[in-house]
């Protein structure tokens, strides 16, 4: 179901001896898609067609949902999945340019990230909602049909060496929606927006009163639904979430994350439960929020130090949040909430 809404925000701005400015008006439309909700806010002092831009968004959706969705069997990356051939086949280059992206977070990652690790994702029953606990020899058997090494691009097409490699571009296609959201409020000049898809956000501007945007970040524990920390973007920024926290098994009081390690098939073992990662392209964003959060804050803040890449680490010690920054975090952000977790550096 698709819905739009209005909402104006009243404010009269005087300038002694000058006429009242025209009021701002916030614009929020809100829908469904891709499995989950999606929000935008934003205002401009042109005059715009809220319907047109709805429907291009809505088109949009459409279009990514056709060609990157790994749930729907007749989109172009599953098409490509269920190929058994390994000869190269035309995706397009909406596919290509996020796997040539992917496969240098990747390589940046020392190889935890990685676009094919839906086989052991299945194996251990995280798209069934079943734990499975596979077998060592079954976890080294899937392990031969992972690594981006086996996946080759080129132009508009892509090939497997190995006809069972399945791609699933989940971890970058939703900051890459996102971006083309952004882009489609670009067109029609509008400069100042918030766009949210799932929680993963890009926000540019400011808000028709002059103060930043405000982010969440939601406090990283099972069955909570709180505030963590609010904070306020200081500059245009993608802002994207990746946390262990929601989708979990339960093995005996041992927490079996469904983020896993490519490169040992398990899932990961440090208490690392939420990773925000700040920047200018969404779907660089999206891929590296995943990637840190599987290398954990330990390895992952010198990784994304390394890189340029501002982040925010949120362990779970004993049942104390802690958090950990890289050097850069704190110049784009302002903390709006003060957090109970402890900080470090």
């Amino acid at each position: 179901m698709r819905l739009t809404r209005y909402f104006a925000i009243s404010i009269c701005t005087m300038v002694i001896g000058c006429q009242p400015q025209p009021t701002p008006k916030m614009v929020k439309i809100e829908g469904e898609a891709q499995g989950t909700t999606w929000h935008i806010s934003f205002w401009s002092p042109n005059n715009i067609n809220v319907k047109l831009v709805e429907d291009n968004i809505n088109n949009r959706f459409d279009e990514l949902d056709k060609n990157l969705s790994n749930y729907r069997p007749d989109s172009t990356i599953s098409l490509f999945n269920s190929a058994l051939s390994t000869e190269p086949i035309v995706v397009g280059e909406e596919i290509v340019e996020l796997v040539a992206q992917a496969k240098i977070v990747s390589d940046k990652s020392l190889g935890c990230y990685d676009l094919t690790v839906k086989s052991l994702f299945d194996l251990w029953g995280f798209d069934k909602y079943q734990l499975m606990n596979p077998s060592a020899i079954a976890i080294a058997e899937t392990l031969k049909d992972t690594g981006m090494q086996h996946i080759k691009i080129k132009s508009n097409s892509m090939a497997k060496d190995r006809a069972q490699v399945h791609v699933d571009l989940s971890s970058i296609a939703q900051g890459y929606s996102v971006g083309e959201l952004a882009e489609i409020l670009e067109r029609y000049n509008i400069k100042n927006y918030l766009v949210e898809i799932g929680g993963e956000m890009v926000v540019k501007g400011y808000k028709p009163n002059g103060e930043s945007w405000k982010v969440a970040i939601e406090r990283p524990l099972p069955d909570k639904n709180i505030l963590h920390k609010l904070l306020m973007i200081k500059q245009d920024q993608a802002i994207m979430t990746s946390g262990t926290y929601r989708h979990y098994f339960d093995n005996n009081g041992v927490r079996l994350s469904h983020i896993l390690d490519a490169r040992t098939g398990y899932p990961v073992t440090h208490n690392t439960v939420s990773v925000t990662v700040l920047h200018k392209n969404p779907m660089l964003a999206d891929a590296w929020s995943t990637a840190l959060l599987c290398l954990g804050h330990e390895k992952g803040i010198d990784i994304a130090n390394e890189n340029s890449i501002n982040a925010l680490f949120i362990t779970d010690k004993n049942n104390e949040l802690i958090e950990y920054s890289t050097n850069g975090f704190d110049l784009f952000t302002t903390s709006a909430v003060k957090s109970d977790g402890n900080k470090k550096h």
